[in-house]
């Protein structure tokens, strides 16, 4: 007789000889429906999934804390298996090189490859280099170049902090992953559920044949619009990319510096000199983008 008793189901058995044993992971802070995949299975004992929401919005609490103080940010999407010598990694260390330059705070999902590059030109130049990871059985740990780490069970969590406090987005070639963030801020875009914050493309052979089928197929069978394509910038210059990207942070929506004091009753810590948000600038507040001291006004404390 099926009762509905709040335990969590044998993992089915298999019959592949060959397949390597699951990783063991800590069980502190470790939602195990997140890891088996046993959440999106469908329906659950109601203890069960009400137990699930509240680990959900334990991790949308503790990523808004977080992220809140980080300051004007943008995010280096890309690949974890690239090596550090490949010239995408390099390509992505020269923008977390200008992003801190420029007084941006670098933004990745935290782990190797593409991720490693960008947060590391961030890092040795003085920027604030920052994490959002994914608890993964068989990901790397984080990288080490990382001022604020936060580590995520939910993909769709994770994809919520990347896109929601930055203003720009870096992307340079990768898998699905890649992938499924370069369509999902351009669907929110598209949608009118975004700003239309810059998007780079970066690795532009990688690209050139995704491009051409948006154009050739997508737009010709009217699925898109033209325009959507065209609000996408493919370039392998990094002065170009950071033009792109100032050009809309100061001329298009005008943003400055503005501190936020963390509130002592919420238990908030501030997260150095850098803690601070974007708010619209006055037209005479707009900055010089030929100077590159004062790219990003930088008031109060």
């Amino acid at each position: 007789m099926p009762n509905d008793i709040d335990s969590d189901p044998p993992p089915p058995a298999t019959a592949d000889a060959d397949r390597q044993p699951a990783v063991a992971r800590p069980s502190e802070g470790w939602s195990a429906a997140a890891f088996e995949g046993e959440f999106l299975r469908g329906p659950r004992p109601r203890r069960r999934e009400t137990r699930e929401l509240f680990r959900m919005a334990a991790e949308f609490v503790r990523g808004f804390r977080t992220f809140h103080f980080i300051g004007p940010c943008v995010t280096v999407f890309g690949s974890a298996r690239f090596p550090q010598e490949h010239r995408y990694c390099a390509l992505a260390h020269q923008m977390g090189a200008r992003l801190a330059r420029a007084g941006f705070v670098t933004m990745t999902g935290g782990g190797p490859g593409i991720m490693e590059a960008a947060n590391r030109g961030a890092r040795e130049n003085g920027g604030m280099s920052v994490g959002s990871r994914i608890r993964l059985p068989h990901e790397e740990d984080a990288n080490p170049y990382l001022d604020v780490d936060v580590e995520f069970d939910y993909f769709f969590i994770r994809k919520v902090m990347l896109l929601k406090y930055s203003m720009g987005f870096i992307i340079l070639p990768g898998g699905f992953g890649t992938l499924d963030e370069l369509f999902d801020a351009t669907t929110l875009i598209q949608t009118g559920k975004m700003h239309g914050f810059p998007v780079v493309l970066m690795g532009a052979d990688y690209w050139q044949p995704l491009m051409a089928f948006m154009r050739t197929t997508m737009v010709a069978a009217g699925t898109i619009a033209a325009a959507d394509v065209d609000r996408i910038l493919v370039t392998d210059v990094p002065e170009e990319a950071m033009a792109h990207l100032l050009d809309f942070a100061t001329s298009s929506f005008g943003l400055r510096w503005r501190p936020f004091k963390p509130l002592w009753f919420l238990r908030e810590q501030p997260l150095g000199d850098n803690e601070a948000s974007v708010d619209p600038a006055d037209p005479g507040d707009r900055l010089d983008l030929d100077d590159p001291v004062d790219l990003i006004e930088r008031t109060g404390a």
